[in-house]
């Protein structure tokens, strides 16, 4: 599988590892991007990258709770440029697509685009259209969730990132527990953990890890003599400092360091006299794993000056 300048370009911008380095590892892995970024962290020139790709196309992402049907609701719809997420025609249909899913709880965007929004005079489909012709974008409902239950919704950044934390628990009309829920939804937003805990981990995660950390290990000169069990103890604590960085209640948490959103959560239920449970969570970045248009300014140079 050949690869070109630009794959080098991509593949360094997502590790942060030299030219030269991409170059090999891209060599090594026959032109498989995600191979060369895991030969780039076994030769320990890589931190771990999460595969959210590139934030690429405009839009908003909305969190909200709905009113009426107490469902709480987070979805994305993408616009071509940031400048029509500040439209509050583009907003009042974003805000009648995730009313139209708490009332309707839709299996997938397809289905949602066929029902009445709510609050508006057609389907979500035609009233799609028609801000595309009124509007002049493109435009996309692109994916939501809902639940319901004990939750908190919250949106950072002007609509950048949407979160929705679920939790089971006795204490949910108690004042303070809604501030604690914030705060949870809030380290979401900010630190971006994968896994709610370490059992949601996937057993294949694990062991891609473990294979990972043991090349490193194998690639280190003042520990690759190591003995084997010494060596084995070294990859499970690499293990446990994972857990740390990609599971929510294993993480510090971001207003106290010194306790884990775990630890939190067991104060918080202590204090209100009850028991609180993390159940989930979703978290929303607008545009992430979207291809953005690029305009590359060399090849038009380039082509320029032939």
């Amino acid at each position: 599988m050949a690869f070109t300048a630009k794959d080098v370009q991509a593949l360094r911008e997502q590790t942060n590892c030299g030219m030269m380095d991409c170059k090999k590892a891209l060599t090594e892995a026959d032109g498989d991007m995600e191979k060369a970024v895991e030969i780039l962290r076994e030769k320990g020139l890589a931190a771990a990258t999460k595969k959210a790709g590139r934030i690429a196309a405009e839009g908003v992402v909305l969190a909200m709770v709905d009113d009426d049907t107490k469902v709480g609701v987070v979805i994305e719809v993408n616009s071509e440029t940031d400048f029509v997420a500040k439209n509050d025609k583009f907003m009042d249909f974003v805000k009648s697509c995730a009313k139209t899913v708490a009332a309707h709880k839709p299996a997938d965007v397809d289905a949602l685009l066929k029902l009445p929004a709510v609050g508006m005079s057609m389907t979500v489909e035609e009233e799609l259209r028609d801000k595309i012709l009124t509007i002049g974008e493109n435009m996309k409902v692109r994916r939501f969730t809902y639940a319901e239950g004990p939750l908190v919704t919250y949106v950072h950044g002007g609509g950048r990132i949407g979160v929705m934390v679920t939790f089971e628990t006795d204490v949910a009309d108690k004042e303070g527990f809604q501030a604690y829920a914030k705060d949870v939804a809030m380290q979401v937003a900010a630190i971006n953990p994968l896994f709610l805990d370490e059992a949601s981990v996937p057993a294949d995660v694990i062991e891609k890890e473990k294979e990972i950390l043991t090349a490193q290990i194998a690639n280190d000169e003042k520990l690759k003599n190591k003995p084997a069990q010494i060596i084995a103890k070294m990859v499970d604590g690499r293990i446990g400092k994972y857990y740390k960085e990609n599971c929510l209640l294993d993480q510090p948490f971001v207003k106290n360091g010194d306790i884990t959103v775990a630890q939190y959560t067991e104060e918080t239920a202590k204090e209100l006299g009850g028991s609180i449970k993390v159940t989930g969570f979703v978290r929303y970045e607008k545009g992430e794993g979207l291809e953005k248009r690029e305009d590359n300014f060399a090849d038009e140079v380039a082509s320029m000056i032939k």
